[in-house]
């Protein structure tokens, strides 16, 4: 069934940094060649870190200095809000970004997906859940384990949601994502792929008329444009299926759960706490869907998106 086209394409040279539109791309067992290729570590606790935990990142922009489609990660070009510019291949970088960001950070491109010690979770509590996700029983008992104590507490926080407001089921989750701060050898939030529809967003702009729905604040790979018949949150029900989009197909897997990094403040985009607590109550705290690569290919502003 053809549900629309391919309105924009994106990369995010800096997991958090405002992202590169492009009008063609390469997709393959990683998505975009590149995409997330960078991300930034706070030194004090040790992990990669986001936006939602230093909401400067989401106003700076970074773009690859060359094309990385030979597989290679390229040096950056980040962009702050004063207009300075930082390359990744400064010998100072690290200390630079600390005094704008102000605290201890370091850059980092992607590690080898051999390098647990990198990407595991400082948390105990969140390596132990990670360990025995794998497990189906312990998993079917997650959203009862996390609906109380330190588990409850600690995902409260992390999704940025209210006193009363529901928590994400993170059972839903790849088991490695509660163990590692992102699937091992990126710096995915949980999946390659992150596709987003103009019918949700104007779904949620019909629902919260006063703020901004701003494709940039979802961060999606792929904007797909509906046609006029296409009403609502439309791929909040893909999971599962597969859709091609021009030579690629891609296999939806669980429904984007949204936390505070949407409501932060980007490039021409004020701070909006409303848009976060909309899409928790309007949308199932859910957001776009993530995907996975089933074939590889090309893919080009206008091609026709089918799901199949």
């Amino acid at each position: 069934m053809q549900i629309g086209t391919v309105k924009q394409i994106w990369r995010y040279a800096v997991k958090s940094m405002a992202g590169e539109q492009l009008e063609s791309c390469s997709v393959g067992t990683l998505g975009i060649p590149a995409d997330r290729g960078w991300a930034i570590r706070d030194e004090t606790t040790g992990e990669i870190t986001n936006g939602k935990h230093i909401p400067l990142l989401m106003q700076c922009e970074a773009r690859y200095r060359e094309s990385p489609d030979n597989g290679a990660i390229p040096h950056v070009v980040m962009r702050f809000p004063d207009g300075d510019e930082l390359t990744s291949d400064l010998p100072d970088v690290n200390a630079r970004l600390s005094q704008m960001l102000g605290r201890s950070v370091s850059l980092w491109p992607r590690q080898p997906s051999t390098d647990l010690d990198f990407y595991r979770r400082k948390s105990k509590l969140a390596r132990a859940f990670g360990k025995l996700a794998r497990f189906r029983a312990f998993r079917a008992a997650i959203p009862t384990l996390t609906s109380f104590g330190k588990a409850h507490e600690d995902l409260r926080d992390a999704f940025s949601r209210e006193p009363g407001e529901p928590i994400p089921d993170i059972s839903t989750l790849p088991p490695e994502i509660l163990e590692f701060s992102s699937p091992l050898g990126t710096f995915f939030d949980a999946f390659p792929i992150h596709v987003l529809t103009t019918s949700s967003l104007e779904a949620m702009k019909q629902s919260n008329p006063a703020a901004t729905w701003d494709v940039r604040r979802f961060r999606p790979n792929f904007l797909i444009e509906t046609g006029p018949q296409i009403k609502g949150l439309i791929e909040s029900g893909w999971a599962g299926r597969k859709v091609r989009i021009g030579h690629v197909e891609i296999r939806c897997e669980i429904p984007t759960v949204r936390c505070g990094m949407t409501m932060q403040a980007q490039k021409n985009l004020p701070k909006d706490p409303s848009i976060l607590r909309s899409i928790v109550k309007e949308a199932q705290q859910n957001f776009g869907v993530y995907a996975s690569v089933v074939t590889a290919g090309e893919v080009r502003a206008g091609d026709v998106v089918e799901v199949v």
